[in-house]
């Protein structure tokens, strides 16, 4: 029997999902060029210089500054495909061969700079909309689906993260300072950014939700002197955080647990999150504040990073599943600020001193992105990851890249006190 390629069931994960592109026949030569029209009015900064499947050429946009990225239609169908299913479409277009571009990144950042202006062109919308949708909220981040949506993506394997990671195995936004600064140095001061808003004091408990692979749970105990808690869902963090922690010698100090959020025991002078909101979905963002409410001692602070997307986006966002939510995190949802603020003031956490840098993300996602090239050119990474994988893994480093880039996207620190 022949073994399945590693990381085929992200690769395969739209097939509870509609993709567009079997309705060709619904679009006549001169329907396709009204689907550029309306793109091209949708666009009012940056454009795009297109070569159409029938040798035509054609400039969208181009009216006011922004990205221009070059983009070759080789086939009709991927218009079907990006007018009926959005991103997910667009994606299933791109990994069919039918569009290209020698630099997908400005597209994306064109995109998400032109969200509000574009409106529905480029979304899911009827049918297409509706099958999306009821695929994501099978998946939703219950009690019995949160364990696999994790493994579906962290349990890839650390020796598949380890390649093209730094050596701390930080999996979230880098914190740059001017000049040339290297990944690892900003990924330590990312998470001392964050561990500096809670007033540690040596001998204090603090919780981590979301422990990845033990990094800050490391530098808290080590650096700041205080006990550590860390959650995680997935098998292989924790089995590489525990490692870690012995190496470290500080098994006295830290603790990493397979335990769901929602299902913390005891109290805590202070707790520290990263970028772990995002995959807990729209419908459990109180159930993630309450736990950090009741974690906490009264006055206690809690240190979040997470990222969210522009509030005049959110709603269109939210009624279908997007490319990352079908193949690369299933049950997530980037959130929206201003309502989930309000949800943390209704569970009695005062928000504070937020920072954003949501360009430093994009610069991190381009380092991780030369540094996977890197590892499959080099044959670093573990054996069993094909092309199609390769080439998927690819298109999501630059997708989330461009989406930092156009500022549709954004990542932010913010202080929770409890009153």
């Amino acid at each position: 029997m022949t073994e399945q390629p590693r990381g085929r069931h992200l690769v395969a994960a739209d097939r509870a999902f509609a993709t567009g592109g079997g309705c060709l026949a619904r679009l006549s030569g001169g329907g396709f060029h009204k689907v550029l029209n309306r793109i091209d009015a949708g666009l009012l900064e940056g454009g795009i210089d297109a070569t159409l499947p029938d040798g035509s050429h054609r400039i969208l946009g181009g009216r006011k500054p922004g990205p221009m990225p070059i983009v070759h239609v080789h086939s009709w169908r991927a218009l079907v495909r990006l007018m009926t299913s959005g991103s997910v479409g667009w994606y299933k277009a791109w990994a069919l061969g039918e569009w290209s571009s020698p630099d997908p990144v400005p597209l994306f950042d064109l995109f998400m700079r032109n969200g509000e202006s574009l409106g529905e062109v480029a979304r899911a919308k009827g049918l297409w909309r509706s099958i999306n949708r009821g695929a994501h909220f099978l998946r939703r981040n219950s009690r019995a689906r949160a364990r696999e949506n994790i493994a579906f993506h962290y349990d890839l394997g650390n020796d598949f993260y380890r390649a093209w990671l730094d050596e701390s195995m930080t999996y979230s936004s880098a914190l740059f300072a001017d000049g040339d600064d290297g990944l690892e140095a900003a990924q330590a001061r990312k998470i001392r950014a964050l561990l500096d808003r809670l007033d540690l004091k040596p001998g204090q408990r603090l919780l981590e939700i979301g422990c990845g692979w033990g990094s800050l749970a490391e530098i808290a105990a080590r650096d700041y002197g205080v006990d550590v808690v860390g959650l995680t869902l997935s098998e292989e963090q924790k089995a590489y955080a525990d490692q870690r922690i012995a190496a470290a010698g500080l098994s006295d100090r830290v603790s990493i647990a397979l335990t769901d959020y929602r299902d913390v025991e005891g109290e805590f002078d202070a707790v520290a999150s990263v970028e772990m909101v995002e995959a807990v979905g729209q419908a459990y963002w109180p159930a993630y504040l309450q736990a950090i409410a009741g974690a906490m001692k009264p006055g206690g602070k809690a240190a979040v990073q997470l990222i969210s997307i522009r509030e005049p986006l959110f709603d269109a966002y939210a009624a279908s599943a997007d490319f990352i939510q079908t193949y690369i995190f299933p049950g997530g949802m980037l959130i929206s600020e201003p309502r989930f603020r309000a949800m943390a003031g209704e569970a009695g956490l005062d928000w504070h001193d937020r920072h954003d840098f949501g360009l430093d993300y994009a610069r991190t996602l381009k380092i991780w992105r030369e540094r996977y090239e890197a590892a499959v050119s080099e044959r670093r990474l573990p054996a069993g990851f094909d092309e199609a994988f390769h080439n998927l893994w690819r298109y999501y480093l630059m997708y989330c890249e461009g989406g930092f880039r156009g500022g549709g996207i954004d990542v932010a620190q913010v202080t929770l006190v409890k009153e």
